[in-house]
């Protein structure tokens, strides 16, 4: 026995049916309908409900922009977070103005005085990643604590005994 008598498809169990006010196909399952017209959807962009996730970057007004503007930067705000991002890297600062003077050391014909300076960079790195916090150690901070230290320190060291341990050769100090 059938109910509804009409084609396939068209029952009030099937999902597609006609809405009666105005005549139209809808599919409850999706919330759409179809012009008979012209084939196309009639739900409007316009008639949809906009959330709140859609709202918050509309202003109250309108079209003046968005609600929450941050104030406008100054100068002194840009100098303030230069000064912020250069204190959070004062550790590797440290170790690099070690390892500069090395360098300039090294390149004044003192290289066995300037390798050991070089050397106690990579332990100041060391002892620094030790006693910091992995916030605060900025830059030092490229692997766990653990292997950062034992990295630091074991090249410092081996980089302390060659350079204490090389005599003679070209290179001797006069």
């Amino acid at each position: 026995m059938t109910t509804g008598g009409g084609t396939r498809g068209s029952g009030a169990g099937s999902g597609t049916g006609t809405d009666p006010a105005s005549g139209t196909g809808t599919d409850p399952a999706s919330g759409t309908g179809t012009d008979p017209a012209s084939g196309t959807g009639t739900d409007d962009v316009d008639s949809l409900p906009l959330g709140d996730s859609n709202d918050a970057s509309l202003p109250p007004g309108g079209t003046d922009g968005p609600r929450h503007l941050r104030p406008p930067r100054t100068p002194a705000d840009y100098g303030r977070a230069l000064l912020h991002r250069l204190r959070a890297q004062a550790p590797l600062a440290a170790v690099l103005a070690v390892a500069l003077a090395a360098f300039v050391w090294i390149g004044l014909q003192h290289w066995r005085g300037g390798t050991t300076i070089l050397g106690v960079a990579l332990l100041l790195a060391a002892v620094l990643r030790v006693a910091l916090p992995d916030r605060t150690a900025g830059l030092l901070a490229v692997r766990p604590r653990r292997t950062d230290v034992i990295t630091y320190a074991a090249f410092g060291l081996v980089v302390i005994l060659l350079s204490l341990s090389i005599t003679g050769g070209p290179l001797a100090t006069r």
